[in-house]
C-alpha cells in the first residue's frame, strides 16, 4: 500500500489499516523505528496483537497413544 506524503509530511493512513486498526477520528497513534529501518504503526493503548495460535495453546486434549495411531495407519481394525 503506497501513499504520497504531503508538503506538510502528512501521509493518509489507508481504510484497510484503518479498519484492521480501528482508528478513528481522534485516534492516537504512535510510530516506532525498528532496528531493520521499518516503521511501525501502532495505535495507542491497543493490545498487542496475538498470534492466531497462542489462544489454541493447552487445548489438545490427551489425544491417541502412539500405538493407536499406528494401528489406524495400518489399516487395522480397532478394539
Amino acid at each position: 500500500m503506497a501513499t504520497t506524503v504531503t508538503s506538510k509530511g502528512q501521509v493518509t493512513i489507508p481504510k484497510r489499516v484503518r479498519d484492521r486498526l480501528a482508528i478513528q477520528p481522534g485516534s492516537q497513534v504512535e510510530f516506532e523505528l525498528t532496528p531493520s529501518g521499518q516503521v511501525v504503526l501502532l495505535k495507542v493503548g491497543a493490545k498487542p496483537a496475538v498470534s492466531r495460535f497462542e489462544g489454541l495453546r493447552g487445548k489438545a486434549g490427551a489425544g491417541m497413544t502412539t500405538d493407536e495411531i499406528m494401528a489406524l495407519t495400518r489399516g487395522e481394525p480397532r478394539d
